[in-house]
């Protein structure tokens, strides 16, 4: 498969790139304007309690200022330390997400966390404000840690995907939970995607080598030296970590194997 023809469908809704971005942590408006311009991603992610009530009166907000023709929002329940504030985060979302022309954009990033410290999502809360968001016709996308069996749990009640935690937010750790995040991507009917923790475009690539799906990261592009350099890097580690899964790498091998064996120039010969 080309990855031109390679698109990632996420409930009804198709994608030609796998690199979805954040829009916390920037240090100015123009850097989060040109990191995303610079990513060519189609998903962007906002913490709806960021966001003005009407978006469309607030003329200064640097979303009224991108093309969401070209976009998809997804508005993500940040900050809900329970499963009835995750689900008023939600419709909220689904409303911001009508004042900019998408009324058919049910999608929400649902996260649920209740430890302060470490930011871990809560998996109780999570599965029930997933069941209850399903049930009302949401495109759930839940953050969850590398567990495999709420991964099974959560695709079993209908979300759309999986987006399992490399390690914890903003840490920039990178992928600790390698062995895990295999399982769930091995067991998983829906997209996986990995999120947080991701802070070079090696660590991407090295997501969607093992198969990942897709990546979302926001630290690692607003907090560069660089945001908009940064942030292509990782378009292009995502595009290069995608081929190569799809390119099916060769085995690897316990001996050295010559790239220029002699039998075959002993036959040339």
């Amino acid at each position: 498969m080309g990855y031109s023809s390679d698109k990632l469908k996420i409930g009804t809704k198709t994608f030609q790139s796998r690199l979805m971005l954040g829009t916390g942590k920037y240090r100015t408006t123009n850097d989060a304007i040109e990191s995303i311009q610079k990513s060519d991603c189609e998903i962007v992610t906002v913490a709806i309690r960021r966001l003005p009530t009407n978006l469309q009166n607030d003329t200064t907000n640097f979303l009224n200022h991108l093309n969401w023709n070209k976009l998809w929002l997804l508005p993500n329940t940040a900050g809900s330390q329970t499963a009835e504030e995750a689900i008023r985060m939600a419709f909220l979302g689904q409303e911001l997400a009508c004042q900019i022309g998408q009324e058919d954009n049910f999608f929400v990033k649902l996260e649920v966390i209740s430890d302060p410290r470490y930011l871990l999502p809560d998996p109780i809360g999570t599965l029930k404000a997933a069941e209850f968001l399903v049930k009302n016709n949401f495109t759930v996308l839940p953050y969850i840690n590398a567990d495999p069996m709420l991964a099974l749990h959560l695709e079993d009640l209908g979300c759309a995907t999986v987006m399992p935690l490399g390690s914890p937010i903003g840490s920039g750790q990178g992928l600790n939970n390698l062995s895990n995040i295999k399982i769930i991507i091995e067991n998983s009917q829906v997209p996986v995607i990995v999120d947080a923790g991701i802070g070079n475009p090696s660590e991407a690539a090295a997501a969607m080598e093992l198969g990942a799906d897709g990546v979302l990261l926001n630290t690692a592009v607003a907090q560069a030296t660089n945001p908009a350099q940064m942030a292509y890097a990782m378009n292009l580690s995502v595009k290069a970590g995608r081929l190569g899964y799809l390119s099916g790498p060769m085995k690897k091998k316990y001996y050295a194997t010559a790239s220029s064996p002699l039998t075959q120039i002993s036959k040339l010969t």
